[in-house]
């Protein structure tokens, strides 16, 4: 195993509430996914037939907002073999490699937490019914302000000697 140097997904994944905002990797800025999902019926499946379960999977998956992007990015074939790769993980006896690769499969989706970070998206805050929200928008309400050393500070009244 090589020693030292990057790998591919190594460090903390990029925060988009950090209060340091100058880097040039924070130029791209983030996706807003729809909180409804996508719209409309799942594309084909791409692959060879589809079992009962990964007919199911795939269907639940292209309803989900992650599913504007991998449209939008054309990866109908990584969707489905991520589908295939969970099917067999699912069963009893799965090869460790297997799950591997299906969590793997997971964040390179979008479909974990650190997954979502990686590729700069975010959900549109909402519920169910309600309008999209319009593009990522920063200039909503401002974050909190961190506390300076100097607002930390307490002034200590002194006392009188003997009081």
């Amino acid at each position: 195993m090589p020693r030292g140097g990057a790998r591919t997904v190594s460090g903390p994944p990029p925060d988009p509430a950090a209060l340091r905002r100058n880097r040039p990797s924070d130029k791209a800025g983030w996706t807003l996914l729809p909180y409804e999902g996508r719209p409309g019926l799942p594309p084909g499946w791409p692959l060879t037939e589809a079992t009962d379960r990964e007919w199911d999977l795939w269907c639940g998956l292209w309803e989900r907002p992650q599913a504007v992007m991998w449209e939008e990015l054309g990866q109908e074939f990584e969707v489905a073999l991520f589908v295939r790769c969970l099917a067999e993980a699912e069963q009893p006896g799965a090869k460790v490699d297997v799950r591997k690769l299906a969590r793997q499969y997971l964040d390179s989706l979008g479909l974990s937490v650190q997954g979502m970070l990686r590729n700069r998206w975010k959900v549109s805050p909402g519920e169910p019914g309600t309008a999209a929200a319009g593009p990522a928008d920063e200039s909503g309400p401002p974050a909190p302000r961190r506390p300076s050393a100097r607002d930390r500070m307490k002034v200590v009244p002194l006392r009188a000697p003997g009081a």
